[in-house]
């Protein structure tokens, strides 16, 4: 198991103790002193115990954006039309800009709700903010799927990274690092058909899945290619992996890009994206959060 210290996870952990050391919600409170006549202490209240983190910690972390930029281009699931975009007005014109943008919630790098799949389960809206920010896991399998673009994840590869790192933690993001955003935005790239249509992009698999939510109990997952079943799954209409995601009430993302720019261990992640009501998915902005020097 490695012994390289994880800044992020030490810090927050730093974080809790402070506020274990407080009385709760009812103790006193004193005002602090203006910033340049004071130093920032850890555990002098819950609001330094939080900005001491910022400033120790998440101020010189290096941020990595795990998203896409999406447009009228963007691939996109087979059953979608395109992206329309239309300006209403002009600074030209009417001295500012609107414009219209018209396409699916699930468009580009976006949230995939329970209720996508299942009714009564949670919407987008529904998705808690304590699930927005976690620690990020990264299974990193991109050099097997190089050798088989159908390769699905195994537990071979979850015992492989809690070899070296540790147990998964609860309410974790875990992501599976295939590389495959790196064929982005080419739509056949992507979509990697062969001469009679089929897909050939790698997928999770059922006992990874079971494994990560029932007993490891992590947050959410995510991965780069359009779909949690893989392209072969995709291309008979089968998404039994993503239902089964989505039927524990956990939310997944999908397109995620650059994984290849963190860690596989000791980063956190910042899920966010618009509260559309009863919306089943939304494009989203997914942020790492990366401890310095790394």
């Amino acid at each position: 198991m490695t012994t390289r210290p994880r800044k992020l996870g030490i810090a927050l952990i730093a974080l809790a103790l402070a506020y274990a050391s407080l009385d709760g919600p009812s103790a006193a409170y004193a005002a602090p002193a203006p910033a340049s006549m004071r130093t920032v202490t850890l555990g002098d209240s819950r609001a330094d115990a939080l900005w001491s983190i910022y400033e120790r910690v998440l101020a010189r972390a290096r941020y990595v954006d795990l998203t896409h930029t999406f447009g009228p281009d963007t691939p996109h699931w087979k059953g979608f039309g395109a992206m329309t975009v239309r300006s209403l007005y002009t600074i030209p014109k009417d001295g500012f800009q609107v414009d219209q943008y018209t396409h699916v919630g699930q468009w580009g790098t976006h949230v995939d709700a329970p209720c996508h799949f299942h009714l009564g389960l949670k919407c987008v809206d529904q998705i808690s903010p304590k699930d927005m920010l976690l620690p990020l896991v990264v299974l990193d399998v991109h050099e097997k799927v190089a050798r088989d673009p159908d390769y699905r994840i195994s537990m071979g590869d979850v015992r492989s990274w809690e070899s070296r790192h540790g147990r998964i933690p609860a309410h974790a993001f875990v992501a599976m690092r295939t590389d495959w955003s790196k064929r982005w935005p080419n739509q056949d790239a992507m979509q990697n058909r062969d001469a009679k249509g089929v897909g050939h992009y790698p997928a999770w698999s059922l006992p990874v899945l079971k494994f990560l939510l029932l007993q490891r109990h992590v947050a959410a997952i995510g991965h780069e290619t359009t779909d949690t079943d893989g392209g072969i799954g995709a291309s008979r209409d089968d998404y039994s992996l993503e239902s089964y995601v989505l039927g524990t009430n956990h939310y997944q993302i999908e397109m995620l890009a650059d994984l290849d720019e963190v860690p596989e261990a000791g980063a956190l992640v910042m899920v966010t994206f618009p509260k559309p009501g009863h919306g089943t998915g939304f494009p989203a902005r997914v942020i790492a959060i990366v401890p310095a020097g790394e």
